[in-house]
């Protein structure tokens, strides 16, 4: 389903000048059914107490699904993806190290897409659960 001919480098090119680059999002690897990508949990997504802040890890969710939508696109230049409604939950705090984001399909329409996107911490605890709702526009 996702285009592999898609590289971690090309899809991190994206992220210069914007929030991806700002939280240190990075892509890792894409794969025909899923796609991974990681944040740091430090001092730029994490809340006053210390712990990872669920906005982070629900734009990491939203970050992940918007470049999923390209992933799956026939012509990316002639479409573009907006989020229409997003949901977290936030199962397991994180101090520090990195959360590892894991994108899925449940459903590629032709004006609407919905992933899953578990994010985890790297010993492998999940630590959010959310799915993602996107329309189809032309661009």
């Amino acid at each position: 389903m996702f285009n592999t001919s898609i590289t971690s480098e090309q899809l991190n090119s994206f992220s210069k000048g914007n929030m991806i680059e700002h939280l240190g999002i990075e892509f890792l690897e894409v794969h025909p059914e899923y796609f991974t990508a990681r944040m740091p949990v430090d001092h730029r997504t994490k809340q006053p107490f210390g712990l990872l802040h669920g906005g982070a890890s629900v734009v990491l969710a939203e970050t992940m699904g918007s470049i999923a939508t390209m992933l799956v696109a026939k012509d990316p230049a002639t479409m573009k993806a907006v989020g229409v409604e997003i949901n977290a939950n936030h199962l397991k705090a994180v101090r520090e190290g990195w959360v590892i984001g894991t994108c899925s399909p449940i459903r590629i329409g032709r004006t609407m897409h919905v992933y899953d996107i578990k994010i985890h911490n790297e010993q492998g605890d999940l630590v959010c659960v959310s799915r993602l709702t996107v329309a189809i526009l032309s661009a």
